[in-house]
């Protein structure tokens, strides 16, 4: 990542990019992450990450989701409740079946309407799948019925408690632990933005912490930084 500063910022995009990696990656408060800059000899508030959240967040999302590779055929879908403002949404979310985000979208209810507009928002992505798994919800049921393109695809709906649909269910433990940092969400849009680059941060790094040798863990990691320092140098 080059040094140049974007325009009108008064930091290079170095720095820029490492601080919200740095908030995306790892369960941080922008506090948190204005004490780690400061260590380092970068005086930034905390509204200044505010800003840079708000300006370059949608941009790197779309620039990290152009790069991921070729997604799976197989997908799994699970909402979770959240309270943004201290109203309760629902975050509906999608993975493969490697356990790739595909997508997470927050809306204010959980029905069929609801599942529709996840199913149309997935299928402007993505290739029409050739299994969908979800819990016993009716509304994917319903919904899948509504699209005439999702006929064909085999619906198997499983028991949650039952840890059958497991590779979604562990996905929502990164925005629950996010959650509790900023002591829940405040508003909708950044919460839709601030998770949706959360989603493609993780995959970045999903295998930059597994049980593999450490010379290709390192290799992992080392291909996930440079991957993005260039879509942040693309999104600014």
């Amino acid at each position: 990542m080059t040094d140049r500063k974007p325009y009108r910022h008064r930091f290079p995009l170095s720095i820029i990019g490492y601080a919200l990696r740095l908030y995306h990656r790892f369960p941080l408060s922008q506090r948190d992450v204005q004490e780690l800059l400061h260590e380092r000899g970068i005086q930034v508030s905390h509204e200044t990450l505010r800003q840079w959240n708000i300006k370059f967040a949608p941009l790197l999302t779309e620039e990290l989701r152009h790069r991921e590779p070729r997604r799976g055929s197989r997908w799994h879908l699970d909402e979770v409740c959240v309270k943004v403002g201290g109203v309760k949404h629902w975050l509906w979310r999608a993975v493969d079946e490697y356990g790739d985000v595909l997508d997470v979208f927050l809306q204010e209810h959980r029905d069929t309407g609801a599942a529709r507009s996840f199913f149309i928002r997935l299928l402007s992505e993505y290739d029409v799948p050739e299994v969908i798994h979800t819990d016993k919800l009716w509304s994917y049921g319903a919904a899948i019925r509504e699209l005439p393109v999702l006929h064909a695809v085999e619906h198997i709906q499983v028991v949650s408690t039952a840890r059958c649909n497991n590779l979604v269910e562990q996905s929502h433990r990164p925005t629950r632990r996010q959650e509790r940092v900023q002591l829940s969400f405040k508003r909708r849009r950044r919460t839709q933005e601030f998770l949706a680059l959360h989603a493609r941060v993780s995959n970045l790094h999903r295998h930059t912490r597994t049980t593999i040798p450490a010379p290709l863990r390192r290799s992992n990691q080392t291909s996930a930084l440079l991957l993005y320092r260039e879509a942040m140098q693309r999104a600014a």
